[in-house]
């Protein structure tokens, strides 16, 4: 991580909203505008598990060498479209295909002691911190960090949008959702993470009445602090 590149400096952040109907898949034309197709790096960065009642909130960068290939376009789409098994699929490939990724989380403990947003923000800024090289601009899905020094665009649902946050997107939610089930799974039995990931399910509610919390229960979160 260049020390330059994280910083306390405030710098202007641009926030974009776009209409809805604007297209089905995300492309390149977000970057390409953003770059004037100088060849400048940008990087897509987005996260998941921000409102589960478990485990960490997982966030992802992704560089990504220019459009998606028209073949491998139905791969890259916000993730929480995509069917488990085609997450896996563009994962594969994605991680393959980047020319950086990068991954960072904040535990249940750290979203306890700072809050959800400011976990989310240090988990990306983790992400960030992984890429090499260093982009020149970030896209990043609605929220700003203002503790990088990059220049950034925010975009409301950027992960439907940019194919850069799209492959973040991915990236981070398979990433998280294997530790649930490969993990905390068997290290905590009974609560059924392998499936709902620690969201607040029914049966995780149910579970949680049963068995109290885990280690890596959030505290903070109402369902879980009424329980405590």
């Amino acid at each position: 991580m260049l020390a330059s590149q994280l910083c306390t400096k405030q710098i202007p952040s641009i926030r974009i909203d776009l209409p809805k109907t604007l297209k089905n898949l995300p492309d390149f034309s977000i970057e390409l505008k953003l770059t004037g197709g100088s060849g400048i790096l940008v990087a897509g960065v987005d996260e998941v598990g921000r409102g589960t009642l478990a485990g960490p909130v997982v966030a992802a960068a992704a560089i990504l060498p220019g459009s998606v290939p028209v073949e491998q376009e139905s791969l890259v789409n916000d993730s929480k479209i995509l069917s488990p098994t085609t997450r896996k699929k563009a994962f594969a490939w994605l991680v393959k295909w980047c020319v950086s990724y990068g991954i960072g989380a904040c535990s249940a403990d750290e979203i306890d002691s700072i809050g959800i947003v400011a976990s989310t923000k240090q988990a990306m800024l983790r992400a960030v911190a992984e890429l090499d090289p260093q982009p020149s601009h970030l896209i990043i899905d609605a929220l700003q960090l203002p503790a990088v020094s990059i220049p950034q665009t925010s975009i409301v649902k950027a992960d439907s949008r940019s194919q850069s946050v799209a492959a973040a997107s991915i990236i981070a939610k398979v990433t998280r959702d294997k530790l649930m089930a490969d993990v905390f799974e068997q290290e905590y039995p009974g609560y059924g993470f392998a499936s709902h990931k620690g969201y607040g399910t029914k049966t995780h509610i149910l579970a949680l009445k049963e068995l109290g919390a885990s280690p890596i229960h959030r505290q903070s979160f109402k369902p879980i602090r009424d329980l405590l």
